[in-house]
């Protein structure tokens, strides 16, 4: 596929309770224009954070460096996180968003191999290549492989040209729901604000155990 396709999310999507969101937004493709090429990466985990929960950067209150929180619903922010980039994207409300914590490269098994070649450049290991399945197997790896850099994109809005998230007909048959991951205690960290979809449970940053 050369560009985005046509069913483009806009901003009526992300204009709700990330909650929403956040589960909504598995299955649904990234798709990232970087050296002449169209990486895509399907949505396979993601994270709520609401204004009022503890473990929000949005509770700690409004700084230039928060400021995406607080934009019209569809803006990207990026921050650091592990000693790398870290994307969300703010939804309704002040300070409400959604961590896009992981995905797989699409179409899985088997994505274009120009476009696995430049992502295995860009989010190298310094032995052996990543597997396809592990290649954006969590926040800070996701961003490597699609070339999404903090001071390119915080506070932005999405680029048909450049980045987007797209509809491409596919919604997950199951949805596993647990806490989200490296909340600190006594940070609302038995909120049940992580998503994953269960076809790829194993490919996300930490699998979900099925109750």
């Amino acid at each position: 596929m050369k560009a985005p396709p046509s069913h483009v999310l806009s901003k009526p999507f992300f204009d709700r309770d990330p909650r929403v969101v956040a589960r909504d937004l598995l299955g649904k493709v990234m798709f990232r224009k970087y050296e002449g090429l169209w990486l895509k990466v399907q949505i396979i985990e993601t994270e709520a954070y609401l204004l009022t929960d503890k473990a929000s950067h949005a509770s700690l209150g409004y700084t230039e460096k928060r400021k995406a929180l607080f934009m019209e619903a569809g803006t990207v922010y990026m921050y650091y996180s592990r000693a790398g980039d870290s994307l969300n994207v703010s939804c309704k409300g002040a300070g409400n968003a959604v961590l896009i914590k992981s995905g797989i490269v699409y179409p899985f098994p088997h994505p274009d191999p120009q476009e696995l070649e430049l992502m295995h450049k860009l989010n190298p290991l310094k032995d052996r290549l990543r597997t396809v399945e592990k290649m954006c197997s969590g926040q800070t790896l996701l961003c490597k492989a699609l070339h999404l850099k903090v001071k390119e994109w915080d506070q932005k809005a999405f680029s048909k040209d450049l980045f987007t998230i797209c509809d491409v007909g596919y919604v997950p048959a199951k949805i596993f729901k647990a806490t989200r991951l490296g909340i600190s205690k006594g940070r609302d960290e038995d909120l049940p604000y992580r998503f994953v979809d269960a076809k790829f449970n194993a490919y996300c940053t930490k699998p979900v155990r099925a109750s």
